[in-house]
């Protein structure tokens, strides 16, 4: 299989397997979406991380399969690309992306689905569909510039290059550097403590700031307290407040 999930300390590992630079074809984006929602719907899956590898991370699609692919082809196929994606943006748990070697085109696109993004010291990102005579097609003109802002994503995509961790720091495009070595055990890390936490509670949480960041404030606001009214009703919330006046802040042990 070009993608796999491993499950370990309640974090589920979606590892793109697809030597050399795992190129994001057909199958892999079928095989990513499955496996997405493998893991949005099961309980031992508490937290994720979106890997590929010590080497690279995904330099891209595969582009001898698109070079196939005429304009009517491309309009059934592009829908399928973006509903591969928006299954790992859209993964009711924390995820975070831990990014080595080339993240380019799809790569990079596949990271901004993250929550979080950690990126080894000497890691590559960018958009260069534009020196292909095309624009990003994994939701790449609309999450990159949610993330750093319109005028940065323009500079990145109108002009295709690439740029080095520490770059990707400063514009926020990645939250964090690590040496490659310790990038996944940083992730995993990562993930692992947020698997420890209260699961509706993190649910509710991503919902409303994704939410509210697509969004206008009124609405936003309305699904935020939607959503805190309703987890008064969880044992999660019940633990958290009992533990707080019995023992302080940040002892307690959710389910």
């Amino acid at each position: 299989m070009t993608v796999n999930l491993e499950v370990a300390e309640g974090v589920g590992t979606i590892r793109l397997d697809r030597p050399p630079m795992n190129a994001l074809d057909v199958a892999t984006q079928d095989r990513l979406k499955e496996l997405a929602e493998e893991a949005s719907r099961r309980d031992d899956v508490r937290a994720v991380v979106i890997y590929g590898g010590e080497k690279v991370f995904a330099a891209g699609a595969d582009i001898k399969e698109m070079q196939r692919m005429d304009h009517a082809a491309m309009v059934v196929r592009s829908r399928a690309l973006q509903e591969s994606f928006t299954a790992v943006a859209r993964i009711p748990k924390p995820v975070v992306a831990a990014i080595t070697g080339y993240a380019l085109g799809g790569g990079c696109e596949l990271a901004l689905c993250a929550d979080f993004r950690i990126a080894a010291d000497n890691a590559k990102l960018g958009q260069p569909e534009i020196l292909l005579g095309l624009i990003p097609g994994a939701g790449g003109t609309q999450r990159l510039a949610r993330l750093i802002g319109s005028s940065k994503a323009k500079d990145l995509i109108f002009t295709g290059r690439m740029v080095k961790a520490e770059e990707a720091l400063a514009l926020g495009l990645v939250d964090r550097l690590a040496p490659a070595a310790e990038v996944f055990g940083e992730a995993h890390a990562w993930a692992a403590k947020l698997a420890q936490g209260p699961a509706i509670a993190l649910r509710a949480a991503k919902e409303a700031i994704d939410t509210g960041l697509e969004t206008d404030l009124e609405t936003g606001l309305a699904v935020e307290r939607t959503w805190f009214a309703g987890l008064f009703a969880t044992e999660d919330r019940e633990r958290g407040m009992r533990s707080f006046v019995e023992e302080g802040p940040g002892k307690a042990k959710f389910q």
